[in-house]
């Protein structure tokens, strides 16, 4: 029995040991991110000092069964509409989740986009962008942009930079917090996972779901068109 007890006791030490170790590695992986790219996340007025890019990234987030765009979702496209009015950048690539008919995030940004007078031909739809990762590796390689600029909320914003920057792209954030979210502290906790997850994206480097053919942000938006 006691013989038993120890074999237990030594398992038991070694599982904690080593959720101990992944979690260490997680938080450290997590400051390393934070850490390397929140000096790119800048205000709209430090913008006004930058060059022009080549497209302005508003990443995709939930859409109700209305089809009306959810609070984070409406706050980043109201931020993005902001930064072309202001000559930011003269392309929107509007990118979300269409992975089916019924559900369509990049046509209600768009929709939400052509109500605020930006024209149609100036607005990107990256209908395959079904992760943080995959918008901005389909940012560069399907429409070919080397300067961005990319918009979300904050605690989004340095996994999303830290992506760009890992795949040789020029990228600032700024951030769309005009509200105060339900869930946000779950959100926080789950973002400490995703950047975990995209730092291994990150040296691996693998081709998103759906690459397809280039269209370059230079061109005519009304290319995307569904």
């Amino acid at each position: 029995m006691k013989k038993c007890n120890k074999v237990i006791r030594n398992i038991t030490v070694g599982l904690l040991c080593c959720v101990l170790i992944i979690a260490l590695y997680a938080i450290c992986i997590n400051a390393h991110i934070v850490h390397s790219v929140k000096a790119k996340i800048v205000t709209t007025e430090e913008l006004a000092t930058y060059s022009q890019a080549d497209c302005i990234l508003v990443l995709g987030c939930l859409v109700r069964p209305n089809g009306n765009p959810s609070d984070m979702l409406s706050d980043r496209i109201r931020r993005g509409v902001e930064l072309y009015k202001s000559g930011a950048a003269k392309k929107l690539l509007m990118s979300g989740d269409h992975g089916t008919k019924e559900y369509n995030e990049v046509q209600t940004m768009k929709d939400c986009a052509l109500k605020e007078g930006v024209p149609s031909e100036d607005i990107f739809m990256d209908h395959a962008g079904f992760c943080t990762y995959d918008s901005i590796y389909r940012a560069k390689e399907v429409f070919g942009a080397k300067k961005i600029i990319i918009v979300t909320q904050r605690y989004h914003l340095y996994r999303a930079l830290y992506i760009a920057k890992s795949l040789g792209l020029e990228a600032v954030g700024v951030a769309c917090d005009y509200n105060t979210y339900y869930g946000q502290t779950f959100r926080e906790i789950r973002e400490i996972i995703a950047r975990n997850k995209d730092f291994l994206y990150t040296v691996f480097k693998p081709e998103p779901k759906y690459l397809g053919e280039a269209i370059p942000i230079s061109q005519n938006g009304n290319l995307t068109q569904d």
